[in-house]
């Protein structure tokens, strides 16, 4: 038992400490100020690997090629405006493509790579959505 109040004591330490070095122009944007919206979305996701075929197992399987079409041709739109973003933004930060440090300023450029970066963030969590349409 004492093995187990430890980790949680570390693991409490380690999330407070984290907090202390997060970027701070980004704690406002949505699912950036706790991991606790990203852990229910993933514990969400887990559930419904785990339901999602004991529903589907007697039922015909949905007709969803209209529906596979859009989000196909969307994350495509949406990783391009990604890649876009982060090749334009690194550039015009003057950015080395080997090895770059963290910039926390509020420039133009480097905004404009965190918010590429949240963009993609955001576009792992849509991806579940691949599995939910294969289930």
């Amino acid at each position: 038992m004492e093995a187990v109040t430890h980790f949680m004591n570390d693991t409490v330490e380690f999330y407070r400490w984290s907090l202390t070095i997060a970027d701070k122009r980004v704690e406002k944007w949505p699912m950036m100020s706790s991991p606790a919206p990203t852990l229910a979305i993933s514990c969400l996701y887990l559930l419904f690997l785990w339901v999602g075929p004991k529903y589907m197992q007697n039922r015909e399987p949905f007709e969803l090629r209209k529906t596979l079409i859009v989000y196909n041709f969307s994350m495509v739109i949406l990783n391009f405006y990604i890649a876009k973003e982060l090749l334009l933004g690194a550039r015009a930060a003057g950015y080395s493509y080997l090895c770059q440090p963290v910039s926390y300023s509020n420039d133009v450029n480097e905004v404009r790579i965190a918010s590429a970066l949240w963009w993609y963030y955001i576009s792992k969590r849509v991806e579940y959505l691949d599995t939910v349409f294969f289930i």
